[in-house]
């Protein structure tokens, strides 16, 4: 019951985060699509996509594609790292935040 409660929390947050950016909130439930739409709110290239599927790497890329997110809703780098390693916590925190998206190019 603790895993499903957990799993709800994360579903829930990311649905927030994607419905912020503008994306479907429904993406956020199917698997690899939502990675590809996290990918693309994050403003990151497509291949990145392959990366996450090499072990060790995808910790890498993850680390950079959540840095970016996290920067994107107004929060510091470091809430990444948040979004990685403690996603039931980080990701409701990003959704529900009032914090909007804001989507700026960087350099």
């Amino acid at each position: 019951m603790l895993q499903l409660a957990l799993i709800v929390l994360i579903c829930a947050g990311a649905w927030k985060t994607f419905e912020k950016a503008g994306e479907p909130g429904w993406a956020a439930l199917i698997p690899f699509y939502n990675l590809w739409v996290v990918l693309r709110i994050a403003r990151k290239p497509g291949w990145w996509f392959i990366m996450f599927l090499i072990p060790l790497v995808n910790i890498v890329f993850g680390l950079l594609t959540f840095f970016t997110l996290s920067r994107k809703y107004g929060f510091p780098p470091v809430f990444g790292v948040g979004l990685l390693f403690l996603p039931f916590v980080f990701w409701p925190i990003l959704g529900f935040s009032a914090n909007p998206y804001e989507d700026v190019i960087e350099i």
